[in-house]
């Protein structure tokens, strides 16, 4: 792979040298940096070396950060733009997906999987949540609505082993056969769980999940304690 040159925004300063020290024996060189998208976007305009990579950490992914990639973008189509952040926000997701994102990252992703993510969005791919990406490519991105709550809310483990089947996209009978329960079983626990995390669908349910750290999990797990009622 040829060298690429990357541009680092990010308000934490540590985090940014501790980039750098991690592409020093990569593909990845950072030519440049801004602790905010607002610095960024004249530091790209007037860098001495053009950066083909640009990772951004959104402050706050208000209208204005998304105003400003938009700009970038418009300004430096052949560039690509990456977010790197530690909150899986989806109206950040939103936003940055309409600003022309090539893709949206956790920081707690592991080194090679970043590696290899950054290798793809360089070869032209779009890299985001792997659970959002169904919503995403089929359109469905209005349905994801407002923010969630950030606490479980007293959920069962049966509640929440149905949110990882939700997160599958199982239907009601995939979830009863999977959890061996029956299907009035599941919608007994899917209309309390819809009422404990303020989700009006299914869709709604699952973004909630992915929020709260329930997609951490493989839906396997869901086999465990499935004995239970």
């Amino acid at each position: 792979m040829d060298p690429v040159n990357v541009f680092l925004i990010d308000s934490n300063k540590l985090f940014r040298e501790g980039m750098k020290r991690l592409f020093e024996s990569s593909p990845f060189r950072v030519v440049g940096e801004a602790g905010t998208l607002r610095d960024g976007v004249p530091a790209v305009e007037n860098a001495g070396v053009r950066p083909s990579l640009i990772l951004i950490d959104l402050a706050s992914g208000g209208d204005e950060e998304v105003e400003a990639m938009r700009g970038l973008r418009a300004q430096f189509p052949e560039i690509r733009i990456v977010i790197l952040t530690s909150e899986l926000c989806t109206r950040r997701l939103s936003g940055a997906l309409g600003a022309g994102a090539d893709g949206y990252l956790m920081k707690d992703i592991a080194c090679e999987a970043l590696m290899q993510s950054l290798r793809l969005v360089m070869m032209g791919e779009k890299v985001f949540p792997t659970h959002l990406a169904e919503l995403l490519v089929s359109g469905r991105a209005e349905e994801i609505g407002a923010e969630v709550p950030a606490r479980r809310k007293g959920l069962s483990q049966r509640e929440v082993q149905i949110l990882r089947c939700l997160l599958n996209g199982n239907s009601n009978k995939m979830i009863a056969n999977h959890l061996n329960i029956t299907e009035a079983t599941v919608k007994v626990h899917l209309k309390s769980l819809l009422r404990k995390i303020n989700a009006s669908n299914r869709t709604q349910a699952a973004i909630w999940a992915l929020n709260n750290g329930i997609g951490d999990q493989p839906a396997d797990a869901a086999r465990v304690g499935a004995s239970m009622a």
